[in-house]
């Protein structure tokens, strides 16, 4: 091998080298990827979807295009990260109920507030909204904002667009980088438009005080904020929580009942959270948590949301709204963490702080547009004066034409005075012509004017247009020299959008109180769990049980007396205990199918078995017999097990271990443990010691190589208790008594 290979290797501190690549990595997401601008409110796949449509000519009153060929002329100009996030966006940017200010004008299936998604991007159309192109994207031919090459730098894109309202406020925003995320709520355009003219009328002006133009948020969807007081502090830190209901309206029907009709749902809902919403309703009354519900529909449309919800006759409509509001996301919480970039670097901005940044930005926009407009109005005033000076000495420009051999002497005179390679007429026209001094751009126009502007009129017309240049440039200058002329030039912009684009108010924001419901209580009666050996489980009550006992007895693997308030405990040989609510099993006629018990529970029947099944109060005062496969055994007390957990450990298990056997145990029973391989060994219950739950236990037999215990028997002395082993039946009680944690006898036939 070349020893010049050895040479080119160097030591790396691979540290510091992971960690420098992953904050590079890390910040490409978060300002490249993930977060909004804080001066235009938009991801980069925002704007570059925006601006592309700009740039195909996509607008408002033209025809829509197909969003497969903005995507794939977005995707192939800038934004090279799939055709997926880019057609997302472009969805979002037009979906009414989730932007408070639709920036696309979407033709075609979009998709609904119900989750369903949009079609395919081939089939679906799309243009710029009317805001988008007046306040988004106009003056981007006026040098405003900077533009910077794209990713393989064939083409410019503008670093920011032109906002020229706080679209960030408005519509919103959310994101997920690496170690960080954006959940902007949205808000009403006209409410954030007036706190933004307060704010350039005194920029000293408070949060709360802002708060008297911005009420809090404003969700498309709308329903209610419920929790007023607590938004000073959320625009104050930029973080925080808003919670928020959904508009529940009374209905009345025939017959003296009622229905409530959800008008309006909490912005967090939209999507699948409406489909939960009803898998809630309906789960409240399967559990029988209310027996107020008769019906429940989805009655939703274009037209808006209509859930309805049918009660009984005699129902507490307000004890159910609140019930609604606390066991589903009829009540749901908006986590708030206005985080933003600016300046380059991610930051988590307060309310006042987000608008101080939009008023720079439109001071800083407003500047530039106004310095370009001022120094092409200059460069026309500086032409026009040419003109007209040079109309008054007409007759000497054009001796100086017809007398020159070229445009470069004819030009050398108007700008120099130089009269040497020019024939006058006569030595007056001679000196008069020296004494010209038109500038480069003035003898530029000269030489290129036409005769007919020579005519009275076109004079006239050139003198109104000199004195309009005029005005112009006092206007501009003053504009710019002047900070209340150049804030009453972006309100006035301002007052015409919120004029043209604002709408009223749909989130209503108010102080309410915590939802509090009274849970009607279930009668309580004594009820038989019958579970068959498919682990279908069902209850029933113990009249019924009495009727069909002999086959309810025959085709039940379980068949357990409880109270229809308690709750069951499911042991199984993984060492873990499921509770099961009684309530929550089916409770019906006999010949029903019931449930499969791991619908109710924590109970996986794919990765373990039921050992043991029982009455939770009726274990509280009795003590337990735990047997594992490896020959280790233990007592635990039952009131160890009253836990509130759906899943707990019942015992510790070593490696390879599974537990046979749990039973009730009492101090005069006697213990067998048979092996795999025949061996029996009978010993006194009181050798078994207690333990905790979490403790393993002691041995209660010793195995030989590659047997294991396979059941373990409780029974009185003198009672009669049978075992099979091979072909023989073998009577437990006339076994030899021995002592804990011996061999064992082989019962031979």
């Amino acid at each position: 091998m070349d020893d010049k290979i050895f040479d080119q290797i160097h030591d790396v501190d691979l540290k510091k080298t992971m960690e420098s690549s992953y904050i590079d990595y890390a910040m490409s997401v978060i300002v490249a990827r993930a977060l909004p601008d804080v001066r235009d409110g938009l991801k980069p796949v925002q704007r570059r979807t925006l601006y592309d449509m700009h740039e195909l000519g996509i607008r408002s009153d033209r025809p829509y295009r197909k969003c497969a060929r903005i995507v794939g002329d977005t995707m192939g100009k800038y934004h090279p990260h799939g055709d997926s996030s880019i057609y997302e966006a472009l969805v979002v940017m037009s979906q009414e109920f989730k932007k408070g200010l639709p920036l696309v004008d979407g033709h075609g299936n979009f998709g609904s507030i119900e989750g369903d998604g949009a079609a395919a991007m081939r089939y679906t159309e799309a243009r710029l909204q009317k805001v988008s192109e007046q306040a988004l994207l106009a003056d981007l031919d006026k040098d405003i904002v900077d533009f910077v090459p794209n990713f393989d730098e064939t083409e410019k894109e503008p670093e920011v667009l032109p906002v020229r309202l706080p679209n960030l406020l408005v519509n919103g925003a959310e994101g997920i980088a690496v170690g960080m995320a954006t959940s902007i709520p949205t808000h009403n355009l006209g409410e954030v438009i007036d706190a933004v003219k307060a704010y350039m009328k005194n920029d000293e002006i408070s949060t709360r005080q802002l708060m008297r133009y911005i009420k809090g948020p404003d969700f498309p969807t709308g329903g209610i904020v419920v929790n007023k007081d607590d938004l000073p502090d959320i625009y104050e830190s930029g973080s925080g929580k808003v919670k928020i209901r959904g508009k529940v309206e009374v209905e009345e029907m025939k017959g003296g009942k009622s229905r409530l009709v959800i008008t309006e749902i909490p912005y967090t809902m939209i999507g699948a959270g409406i489909g939960k919403f009803l898998n809630d309703v309906f789960a409240l009354v399967e559990s029988k948590k209310t027996s107020d519900i008769v019906d429940i529909s989805n009655q939703s449309s274009k037209e808006g949301i209509r859930i309805v919800i049918e009660l009984k006759k005699g129902a507490d409509i307000e004890n159910l709204t609140n019930m609604l509001y606390k066991k589903t996301r009829l009540e749901d919480t908006f986590g708030v963490n206005m985080l933003a970039v600016a300046n380059g670097r991610p930051e988590t901005m307060g309310l006042k702080k987000i608008i101080e940044h939009h008023v720079d930005f439109q001071f800083e926009m407003a500047t530039r547009k106004y310095q370009n407009l001022l120094d092409k109005e200059k460069d026309k005033k500086e032409i026009q004066e040419g003109l007209i000076k040079a109309c008054d000495v007409i007759d000497l420009i054009i001796e100086i034409l017809r007398g020159s051999q070229s445009v470069k002497d004819a030009k050398a005179c108007l700008v120099n005075g130089v009269t040497e390679n020019i024939k006058f007429k006569s030595k007056i026209s001679k000196k008069m012509a020296s004494m010209l001094r038109f500038t480069e751009r003035q003898a530029a126009a000269i030489l290129e004017m036409r005769l007919y502007k020579l005519i009275g009129l076109e004079i006239e017309a050139l003198m109104k247009e000199h004195d309009e240049t005029i005005r112009k440039i006092e206007r501009y200058e003053d504009i710019l020299n002047h900070y209340e002329s150049m804030a009453n030039v972006i309100i006035e912009d301002l007052d015409r959008l919120k004029a043209e684009f604002a709408r009223k108010r749909r989130t209503v924001v108010e102080n309410a109180e915590e939802a509090v419901y009274e849970e009607k209580k279930v009668e309580e009666q004594e009820v038989v769990f019958l579970m068959d050996r498919f682990g279908y489980a069902k209850t029933i009550d113990t009249s019924t049980y009495g009727r069909n006992k002999e086959a309810a007895d025959a085709e039940n693997r379980y068949v357990l007396p409880c109270m229809n308030t308690g709750r069951l405990c499911i042991f199984t040989n993984t060492g873990k205990m499921h509770q099961v609510k009684v309530l929550d099993l089916p409770y019906g006629k006999f010949r029903d199918k019931g449930l499969p018990v791991d619908n109710v529970s924590n109970f996986d029947s794919t990765q373990e078995e039921i050992v043991y099944i029982c009455d939770a109060e009726q274990m509280r005062y009795s003590k337990l017999f735990f047997a594992t496969k490896q020959g280790m055994v233990k007592k635990v007390e039952g009131s160890e097990f009253q836990v509130s957990k759906r899943t707990i450990a019942a015992t510790k298990l070593q490696n390879d271990d599974m537990v046979i056997s749990v039973q009730v145990i009492s101090e005069n029973h006697n213990v067998v443990l048979q092996t795999k391989d025949g061996y029996f060994l009978k010993f006194a219950a009181e050798e078994v010691s207690e333990k905790k739950k979490s403790a393993i236990g002691v041995r209660g037999m010793k195995l030989r190589k590659n047997d294991e215990v396979e059941e373990a028997y409780l029974f009185e002395e003198g009672s009669e208790m049978k075992a099979v082993t091979g072909e023989r039946e073998v009577s437990l009680n006339r076994l030899k008594m021995a002592k804990r944690d011996g061999n064992g006898t082989k019962v031979r036939g």
